[in-house]
């Protein structure tokens, strides 16, 4: 399987041919504009009120937030480091539903992926978003993609390799020949890892320069160039 970018060198996974195509979902198929500065301070004041430092856990991600707090409660109060997860949890479906309800998928998303079905090429969705804010701007998502693997269903969510594994356990697709496709470096990363040929996209959070540096090997201005990209790499 081999692809140009359109904006870098041409470059070659190998000569398999497509077999499935693995989308994050917000910045890559839907725009959300969910509000992480304001999800991370949120988890950070509860993580606060749970008698937690939170000096030692200010730097990471909310989820990844969420479970080093919780493994340091669980060593001296379980029941109460289970009750921190749920009002964590609870407070960050808050935030994504809310941003869900005025969010709206990409023009093309669903052309895209219609023209992917017609193509015999599997597809799949992981995501750190819940199901919940996913189907709130996709409800119709079960008519247009084989699965959808959100948080809640994994028990590492990317960039752990496992969340990109559960996608392509369910499709019965090989790593290499598997496109992972994304807006943020982390999709890069899980796509790298696990062997998939790696794909950014330009209408998320993510520039050329900081996804090519975690790894892409193509860059394309929306999801909805990448029909150009596989007629190119696994012609219909």
């Amino acid at each position: 399987m081999s692809a140009t970018s359109k904006t870098s060198s041409p470059q070659t996974l190998d000569a398999r041919p497509c077999r499935a195509v693995v989308f994050d979902f917000d910045g890559t198929l839907a725009r959300l504009n969910i509000d992480f500065v304001v999800m991370r301070s949120d988890v950070l004041k509860l993580t606060a009120q749970y008698g937690l430092a939170v000096e030692a856990v200010c730097d990471l991600p909310a989820l990844e937030l969420i479970d080093r707090a919780r493994a340091t409660l669980a060593a001296v109060d379980p029941p109460r480091a289970e009750a921190y997860v749920a009002a964590a949890h609870a407070r960050i479906m808050e935030i994504e539903l809310a941003a869900a309800r005025v969010g709206e998928l990409f023009g093309g998303t669903r052309k895209l992926l219609v023209a992917l079905q017609k193509r015999g090429i599997g597809t799949a969705i992981i995501t750190r978003n819940c199901l919940r804010a996913v189907r709130t701007v996709f409800p119709d998502l079960d008519q247009f993609v084989d699965t959808a693997i959100s948080r809640e269903m994994t028990p590492r969510v990317k960039p752990h390799p496992d969340h990109l594994r559960t996608a392509l356990a369910a499709l019965a697709a090989p790593p290499d020949g598997t496109l992972m496709v994304g807006d943020h470096p982390l999709d890069m990363q899980v796509g790298r890892e696990v062997g998939a040929f790696t794909v950014g996209v330009l209408t998320g959070s993510g520039n050329c320069d900081d996804l090519t540096r975690a790894g892409a090997q193509c860059v394309l201005a929306s999801a909805s160039d990448l029909l150009d990209l596989l007629d190119q790499a696994c012609p219909p």
